[in-house]
């Protein structure tokens, strides 16, 4: 009887030790981050809304896989085929529109001097796919000193169609507007002829 209780003591206390030890496997071994995004990424983001105002919202680090849905008729071996690469691809920043929160414009930081970087360059894979879902990318290298204009004329150089769409586009030449004959830039060569019968 002795014996039976010793083994239950012994058996109660190795569970005891086993909960712990499982317990510290299970727990969640997390602290918070004192930044959420590098030196780099903060400087960008304040360049972006800097440049966009108010007009656009900017979400960060968006998978690609939030950003694009599939076709209808997509065959289905293709599709999460897809899917699953879309959902291993990041986009650093999004421009979405702030009434509806659609995607208006994808920008990603490109640092070319590391191997990550180099290939996200070349991502045939992500600049196809939005450029397959009418979405524009602008690559921007990163490097120092960007001023808030250059970010702008970036960022407006690949708005250009939804700026059409809008009546916004400013400062482009109107094809179908001829130069007048009198305008400055072009100016009679000969004589014009008159209506008026000449006295002999």
């Amino acid at each position: 009887m002795e014996l039976a209780i010793v083994l239950m003591m012994i058996l109660i206390v190795v569970a005891i030790v086993a909960i712990k030890l499982n317990e510290d496997q299970i727990a969640f071994p997390f602290m918070r981050r004192q930044q959420l995004f590098s030196p780099v990424e903060r400087q960008f983001l304040e360049l972006i809304e800097r440049a966009v105002g108010n007009e656009f919202r900017v979400v960060c680090r968006v998978k690609l896989s939030d950003v694009l849905a599939l076709r209808n008729n997509t065959n289905k071996k293709v599709a999460k085929s897809a899917m699953l690469r879309a959902s291993g691809k990041q986009i650093d920043f999004i421009l979405c529109n702030k009434s509806d929160l659609t995607p208006v414009l994808a920008i990603d930081v490109v640092n070319t001097q590391t191997k990550e970087g180099a290939i996200k360059a070349k991502d045939f894979f992500v600049s196809g796919s939005l450029d397959t879902a009418g979405i524009p990318h602008a690559k921007i290298k990163a490097k120092n000193g960007y001023k808030v204009e250059e970010i702008r004329d970036c960022i407006e150089s690949k708005l250009i169609p939804l700026r059409r769409k809008q009546g916004k586009l400013i400062g482009t030449p109107i094809a179908a507007e001829k130069p007048s004959l009198f305008s400055p830039k072009k100016r009679p060569t000969r004589p014009i002829r008159t209506n008026k019968q000449v006295a002999a």
